[in-house]
């Protein structure tokens, strides 16, 4: 449409419009109305909002055959942190929400998850697994700084000895030390630290609102220094654009006090095609043309595929000279120590009110 008003990169938010979702029946569009006002005047300024989120249980449950967990917890939907690039961005569709600015202003909050985890760890039957928390959205986004549900389900995992692993790209994990440490050093924790360039400019447009990589870096020292076993994630890596880091990602973090290391390769599903096709014109439009087509290189000429096996390494030269690449540096720095095992025997629901006590 000619008189249609673009869209425009927003300080602080990483995708740069908020199309409806592939569920939507309607979209809507901007168009220049003839008063010949600026695009963004009348625009309110863009807020987070945190909804209560009813979910009845908390843990999630999958059999894919490339993810190393079979459980997981993710305490909020959406995530504030605006990475353009975060494959959970087409979730917020099934919720009748944009998967581009909705996902990161229009947040879900399960406040009843430490409880409903605890109902489901003493079902009669429960098998313990490792639980893993930040799979699908930071459970240290921003407003976990106030909410601290991920804190308190830290705090039920530990009442039950049960057995847990996170990934985050937040400085916050380290507030939570006092919790991880004493589980890891009983071989009941594990924390990825995902660092995915040490360009601070680049991080800046990349993923807004989620910590610079100096304080990524400075989370992963203070819990190895809590006795926690720290990987770093290199996520993920996107050709033309950040790839020339992964060694030095990999160094940085080693000299932090990491000691394991895994990357993948950038994944465009779904809306997440547009999306980070309109970032790369707004922020970074000289290389466009040469980052999709090498996105295209390592997925069969499309933009995304969701093959088991390759969905997270990619295939072809490009993805094989990545893979190469990250197996001598990690052998290299010494982040070849990848047993994330965990003690499931360990685990014992803890004496709540009404329980009939032990003769012995």
């Amino acid at each position: 449409m000619d008189d249609a008003i673009p869209d425009m990169a927003r300080k602080g938010r990483g995708a740069v419009s908020n199309a409806a979702g592939r569920f939507e029946r309607h979209g809507s569009q901007r168009i220049d109305d003839g008063w010949h006002r600026d695009a963004e005047d009348d625009l309110p300024p863009l807020r987070t909002h945190v909804t209560r989120d009813a979910s009845r249980t908390v843990i999630a449950r999958n059999e894919s055959p490339d993810i190393p967990f079979a459980q997981s917890i993710n305490p909020y939907r959406g995530c504030e942190h605006g990475c353009v690039y975060c494959y959970a961005r087409p979730t917020h569709a099934y919720l009748g929400l944009s998967p581009g600015l909705d996902f990161e202003t229009k947040l879900f909050a399960k406040h009843d998850a430490p409880e409903l985890l605890a109902a489901e760890l003493r079902k009669p039957g429960y098998k313990p697994m490792a639980i893993a928390l930040g799979t699908n959205t930071d459970p240290y986004q921003p407003i976990e700084r106030d909410l601290k549900i991920t804190r308190r389900i830290l705090e039920t995992l530990a009442a039950f000895s049960h057995p847990f692993s996170i990934v985050t790209k937040s400085d916050l994990v380290a507030r939570d030390r006092d919790i991880i440490g004493p589980m890891a050093q009983r071989n009941l924790a594990h924390v990825f630290v995902s660092v995915t360039t040490l360009d601070r400019d680049l991080a800046r447009t990349l993923e807004p609102r989620a910590p610079t990589p100096a304080k990524r870096l400075a989370a992963i020292r203070a819990l190895a220094d809590a006795g926690c076993k720290v990987g770093v994630m290199a996520a993920p890596m996107i050709p033309a654009l950040n790839d020339a880091e992964l060694e030095a990602i990999l160094e940085a973090s080693r000299d932090a006090g990491a000691t394991s290391a895994g990357y993948t390769l950038l994944r465009l599903p779904l809306e997440l095609k547009e999306i980070f096709d309109e970032w790369l014109e707004a922020h970074a439009p000289l290389k466009k043309k040469h980052v999709l087509s090498l996105v295209r290189d390592t997925r069969g000429g499309a933009l995304n595929s969701a093959e088991f096996g390759t969905r997270f390494v990619g295939n072809g030269p490009y993805a094989a000279l990545l893979n190469q690449r990250f197996k001598k540096a990690r052998a290299r720095l010494g982040l070849d120590r990848n047993d994330w095992s965990t003690d499931l025997t360990q685990f014992k629901p803890p004496p709540q009110k009404g329980d009939q006590l032990a003769f012995f």
